[in-house]
């Protein structure tokens, strides 16, 4: 269940320029992100994007180059660029000079830290099959936090997102980030999104309400520069990015230009029957087409991703991470390296320990589903008490962190900074 609708003062309808700038300005990241603030207290947000190829070049150390696609929820914006909030995506990062990681995972910012979690269940998550995919937050029908779905299944809920204030204008990015922007080759992502208000109905926000913002410049469109008229933006440090609809934020399509090789999509997983109240063949089929339809075309969907959360039968078969590279994996020292650097701390802070983590099942609203992250048993943790700034870029510092990686592929599991370590 979701929150019932109550008397609240409308929250104001404008394009939120300023807060979305101010949360996007980290220059060592770069954005082509729309955020959407539709004027009304928002419960649920809900996008949907393809599976595309994420490449790196050879130059550059493990570590320096990353990509994401990525929906936030701000549920109180009134924190501005520090606001706690909820991401879900897919992200790409390099590893070593051939090799890296890929596949979604969702992060909580919260008041004292933050911590991050890979999905690891579903249809070939970790793999760049051009496959549609679903990425969820809904609130809770009680309390202020919020649960994580992903493929219309739950995987995860917040702790510690602050209360929303009745009126408050909620925000929704939506969009692509990139690190170390002349390794990395984004395709075309046609990235769309929706809303659910209190009123527990799906909708769009009006493009009036929706602020843009491309930190690296448009491909093609002049510098303006009074120095060189004729200078433009190219490749490999500009984004392609353009909302499609004049009126109503249907889809917001970004790309990093570069190399790529497209591949053919497979035929998805199918399933038949009602799970959970929803008509499986359909979703199925929906899924394949135009997932963004999926909530009000498939019958009972809607409905399931609010009282249920699990309720895509197919996607809940556990799928495995990326195929190991070749040889013993990537050496202990290399994953402690990119370790300190993601979390800006100095490498002689960290203590890095090899182990096993058994494979264990998790009892989730009366089903048992396969716990996140523990398909790969051998692993490699990373500790450190240090200041570090997390996996984020609000400014902020925390005390100590804890990741843990894949000992095969080097795939970031889980991690968790400041005081979250501790929750």
């Amino acid at each position: 269940m979701v929150l019932p609708l109550a008397a609240a003062s409308p929250a104001s309808a404008s394009a939120p320029v300023q807060s979305c700038n101010e949360t996007h300005q980290a220059r060592i990241f770069f954005w082509a992100v729309a955020c959407a603030q539709p004027g009304q207290p928002v419960i649920g947000a809900f996008g949907t994007w393809r599976n595309v190829p994420i490449t790196f070049g050879s130059g550059g150390d493990a570590g320096s180059a990353q990509a994401s696609n990525y929906l936030t929820m701000v549920p109180n914006t009134e924190g501005g660029m520090f606001a706690n909030r909820i991401e879900v995506g897919l992200y790409a990062e390099k590893t070593g000079a051939t090799t890296s990681t890929y596949g979604p995972r969702w992060t909580e910012l919260g008041n004292s830290g933050g911590k991050t979690k890979a999905i690891t269940a579903g249809i070939n998550p970790a793999v760049a099959d051009n496959m549609n995919h679903t990425y969820m937050t809904v609130r809770q029908a009680s309390g202020d936090q919020w649960d994580v779905l992903y493929d219309f299944n739950w995987v995860g809920s917040t702790t510690d997102q602050l209360k929303v204030p009745r009126g408050n204008s909620n925000r929704i990015d939506i969009g692509l980030e990139v690190m170390g922007p002349q390794h990395v080759s984004v395709p075309e992502i046609a990235n769309r999104v929706q809303f659910m208000a209190e009123n527990k109905a799906w909708s769009r926000a009006a493009t009036a309400d929706t602020a843009q913002v491309t930190t690296l410049g448009i491909c093609g469109q002049s510098k303006g520069l009074p120095s060189d008229p004729t200078a433009v933006y190219t490749a490999p440090y500009c984004f392609n990015a353009k909302l499609t609809d004049a009126t109503k934020f249907t889809q917001w399509t970004v790309s990093k230009p570069g190399a790529t090789t497209s591949q053919a999509s497979p035929l998805p997983s199918q399933s038949t029957g009602m799970f959970n109240g929803v008509d499986q063949k359909a979703l199925s089929r929906c899924l394949a087409t135009d997932p963004n339809a999926c909530l009000t075309s498939v019958p009972g969907l809607s409905t399931c991703v609010q009282t249920a959360k699990v309720c895509n039968a197919a996607a809940l078969q556990s799928a495995p991470r990326s195929s190991p590279r070749a040889g013993s994996g990537p050496e202990i020292a290399d994953i402690g390296a990119r370790a300190a650097a993601s979390f800006g701390v100095a490498q002689n802070t960290v203590r890095v320990t090899p182990g096993t983590r058994a494979p264990g099942a998790a009892a989730t609203f009366g089903l048992s589903l396969q716990s996140p992250a523990v398909s790969d048993t051998n692993v490699v943790t990373v500790e450190s008490a240090a200041p570090n700034h997390g996996l984020e870029q609000r400014g902020l510092t925390f005390e100590g962190f804890r990741a843990t990686y894949s000992a095969s592929t080097g795939q970031l599991l889980d991690a968790c900074w400041g005081q979250m370590c501790r929750s």
